[in-house]
């Protein structure tokens, strides 16, 4: 019988040696027999707690999203009553935060990315996370622009972030954070410009 408050504590470390595990071999490799090793634990313990290895895949995309959300709270919240600028550089500097841009991390997003175009529960997954970005930009761009406009701009710049994420992903280098938000924050100062000179 496991011990109490174990799962837990079990769960991140199977989620951990997800990410280990996908860093090291890719997803398709990385096998329950694998993460398991890595993790110390017996296969049966993964299937305990998550099923399978989607299930894994899952809960690992998860924690993924919650760090972050996290990390984008945490940027907005030290505004206090900040404009709708800092806010939206708080929510790109969010979006590189090393949580997103460290090597596992970065495997795993783009496994996750290739995974949900073919099974329905992941797909769900990256709609809420890309809807999230989205909704996210739209309400700091209305406070400054008019609807369509705030519209365009909020998807304009979740595209730029997620290429900037992808090209970065594959570059094969370290990530760049200070070249990505330089670019970023060069799209929002232009969008924004719009506003002013009317």
């Amino acid at each position: 019988m496991p011990k109490v408050g174990m799962q837990p504590i079990r769960r991140s470390q199977l989620i951990a040696a997800t990410l280990q595990a996908v860093d090291q071999v890719g997803m398709g490799d990385a096998s329950i027999a694998y993460i398991a090793r890595l993790a110390g634990v017996s296969n049966g313990i993964i299937s305990h707690y998550f099923q399978d290895k989607d299930g894994l895949l899952d809960a690992t995309m998860r924690h993924l999203m919650q760090a972050l959300s996290q990390a984008v709270r945490d940027r907005r919240a030290a505004l206090a009553e900040g404009s709708p600028r800092a806010h939206l550089r708080a929510i790109i500097d969010g979006n590189f935060d090393d949580s997103q841009v460290n090597g596992p991390a970065m495997k795993t997003w783009l496994a996750f990315w290739a995974s949900s175009m073919h099974q329905p529960a992941l797909r769900r997954l990256q709609r809420v996370n890309d809807h999230r970005l989205y909704s996210n930009l739209c309400c700091q761009f209305r406070r400054l622009l008019p609807v369509a406009e705030a519209r365009s701009a909020a998807r304009g710049l979740a595209a730029l972030i997620d290429g900037l994420w992808l090209r970065g992903a594959l570059s094969g280098d370290r990530f760049d954070i200070q070249q990505a938000l330089g670019i970023a924050y060069d799209y929002l100062d232009l969008q924004l410009e719009k506003d002013a000179s009317r």
